[in-house]
């Protein structure tokens, strides 16, 4: 290859490893790598002047380069190792520093209030042969709306209440599209025994009780023979668990699209005479929505029934503003 050409690469490189040597700070060294040792740094500039070079040449003199790029950057490596060495034996050499000494304990994290309150929750329902299963936030408006008997003129298709996504999809405005999920997903068998937590979306304002964001448990159970005394004794049961103690419920009778009878839960301590509280809302499966998921209503029953997760929450810790669940402040988790 031409001499000049190599004279010059080699003075560059020696150019090059003397500022390499002389650097004082890290930083210097970041610096060289980002001039000298980039693309557009002088070396590699040299890799340009290549195709003036006679083809029988030009392959030696690209290697030439490579490795002297090569060598340059383990010489800035060896450098900052030097650093960070010179630091660690600076800050370990004063009279004060004990090796022995055990670290600081870091803050430990732990779980959000409503997961703790679902946990608990799902292992309830599970020691009575309940399964938990998941379906998708972003639902089909098939699934959402449709198979559980809401036709596109009911109020919840309101694009006040539903936030709707491009291409006929939703974000799910409760959980129980998962109710037709798991009856499919059986087989049209019996019996069916599931509970579906999961988040859901509104088109809310947000205040003290509402939010855009919340967390629902939806439940349904299928046999033949189901009635609403099934329905009654089991959720009896779950809340007793849930607050710790007997409880009293009654049934108001209410719409709800996708069963009938519909009704809301109250519930107050037994033995008490307090206010009752409105809980939940539940009902016997709609016979149309037993058969969108592949059952005969003339042969099975069963009833479904919706908690809305964060309320228990709320209950539960004496949380006043819904606002917080999922503000993900520490101030207000580290409480829990």
């Amino acid at each position: 290859m031409p001499s000049s050409m190599k004279a010059r690469l080699d003075a560059l490189t020696a150019e090059v490893l003397a500022r390499i040597q002389a650097a004082e700070t890290a930083a210097a060294l970041e610096l060289i790598e980002q001039t000298d040792l980039a693309r557009k740094g002088e070396l590699l500039g040299l890799m340009r002047g290549i195709k003036d070079l006679p083809p029988e040449d030009r392959a030696a003199f690209g290697q030439s380069v490579n490795q002297a790029k090569t060598s340059l950057e383990a010489a800035v490596a060896e450098a900052k190792q030097a650093f960070t060495t010179a630091a660690v034996v600076a800050a370990t050499s004063d009279a004060c520093f004990d090796p022995t000494e055990p670290g600081g304990s870091l803050p430990g994290g732990h779980l959000h209030p409503v997961t703790q309150v679902r946990r608990e929750i799902e292992q309830i329902f599970m020691s009575l042969g309940f399964s938990v299963v998941d379906g998708p936030e972003m639902e089909t408006e098939e699934f959402n709306f449709d198979l559980l008997n809401i036709p596109a003129h009911h109020p919840a298709r309101d694009l006040q209440d539903t936030m709707w996504l491009e291409g006929g999809r939703v974000m799910r405005t409760h959980t129980s599209p998962v109710q037709l999920r798991a009856m499919r997903e059986a087989g049209g068998k019996v019996p069916v025994r599931v509970i579906a937590p999961g988040r859901v979306f509104r088109n809310e304002q947000p205040d003290a009780t509402h939010e855009h964001t919340f967390h629902q448990i939806e439940g349904l159970m299928l046999d033949e023979g189901v009635s609403v005394a099934d329905l009654k004794g089991v959720l009896r049961l779950v809340l007793s668990r849930i607050f710790g103690g007997s409880v009293e419920v009654r049934l108001r009778p209410h719409y709800f699209p996708f069963v009938e009878p519909g009704f809301e839960l109250d519930m107050r301590r037994t033995g008490s005479d307090g206010e009752w509280l409105e809980i939940l809302g539940c009902g016997m499966v709609h016979p149309e929505v037993l058969r969108a998921g592949g059952l005969d209503p003339d042969v099975v029953s069963g009833f479904a029934f919706g908690m809305g997760l964060d309320r228990l929450t709320m209950m539960r810790f004496g949380i006043e503003d819904v606002r917080w669940m999922m503000s993900g402040d520490p101030r207000f988790l580290t409480q829990f």
